[in-house]
């Protein structure tokens, strides 16, 4: 077809799972309690440790940021999820290409930011376990201001490049997305454009934060392996082993489903949409609870804070 009779696309209907629209009442209200739990379990963990003073080391200042940050990506896509479930009773769920391009830039930009603050994170652990003497003035306040920039600075620029990409793609129909939400492949594989060179550059940009975050993660818990082995007190070992582990359970609950998703071509799976559930929405609401279940401190200082809060009486 000739360029000047395509017909440029500018609004695009999300699927999600409107084969099944009886559905959509029971995942609405499910989708709600989840969000809620999102919500108040990571607002919990933001506030406990900014109130808290035991909880004011770099461990838990990165904690609530990860907090920050898994609030603001769920909150990209469930509530626009939940007005969609609502309205496939009565309507088609449509969406802006402006609305789905600035979805698209948020999505990548909070998830990027998730990505290498898990890898600070894992950095943190590794100065803790293994430079325990002089982890306080490695760690500084300074140095976790500037850790905490470059997270927010490198996803940033990672988002800016994802849409910069997305922005040269020409929509000429159909406009259908089969998904829940935008994003780089549902949105790619409906582009009349010529994808190949973009789908690289895709791959690229999302394939180096995830290898330079897998290097560092890599080194980090070789270095603490190596120095949990050498250590001969059980309760110091086991300390360390029950942090790591939850560090360990948040980074594979998160890297996997989104090596799965982004660093492949743009084909669409069955199970896309399911894999896109657990990484949006799961692993925000997992987060809290596998941090708090498994540290004895932060189940301590939010007992405390809850206790004051509304027990204390002046």
């Amino acid at each position: 077809m000739n360029d000047s009779h395509q017909q440029t696309v500018e609004e695009f209907t999300l699927l999600g799972l409107d084969t099944v629209p009886k559905l959509s009442i029971v995942l609405f209200i499910l989708l709600l309690i989840i969000y809620l739990l999102i919500l108040l379990g990571n607002l919990l963990i933001m506030v406990t440790v900014y109130f808290e003073a035991r909880l004011h080391s770099a461990m838990y200042y990165f904690l609530s940021k990860l907090s920050l940050v898994d609030l603001c990506y769920a909150s990209v896509t469930v509530p626009k999820m939940l007005a969609n479930f609502l309205s496939n009773q009565t309507k088609k769920n449509t969406v802006s290409l402006s609305g789905c391009i600035t979805q698209l830039f948020f999505l990548h930009f909070f998830a990027g930011t998730e990505c290498i603050l898990l890898t600070v994170m894992a950095y943190d652990r590794y100065v803790a376990i293994c430079n325990p003497l002089r982890y306080s003035s490695i760690m500084n306040r300074t140095v976790c201001y500037w850790l905490e920039a470059v997270c927010w600075a490198i996803s940033f620029f990672h988002s800016i490049i994802q849409i910069i990409l997305t922005c040269q793609l020409k929509f000429c129909g159909p406009n259908r997305i089969d998904h829940f939400f935008c994003d780089i492949h549902p949105l790619s594989v409906l582009s009349c454009s010529d994808i190949f060179i973009i789908e690289i550059v895709f791959v690229a940009n999302s394939g180096l934060i995830s290898a330079l975050c897998f290097i560092v993660l890599l080194i980090s818990y070789m270095g603490i392996i190596r120095t949990i082995v050498k250590t001969r007190s059980d309760k110091g070992t086991g300390k360390a082993f029950s942090t790591c582990a939850s560090h360990l359970i948040v980074v594979t609950l998160f890297f996997g489903p989104c090596v799965f998703i982004y660093l492949r071509p743009s084909v669409s799976y069955a199970a896309d949409k399911m894999v896109s559930i657990f990484y949006t929405v799961l692993t925000p609401l997992l987060n809290p609870i596998i941090y708090t279940l498994r540290n004895k401190e932060v189940k301590a200082a939010i007992r405390s804070f809850l206790g004051k809060k509304l027990f204390h009486r002046n």
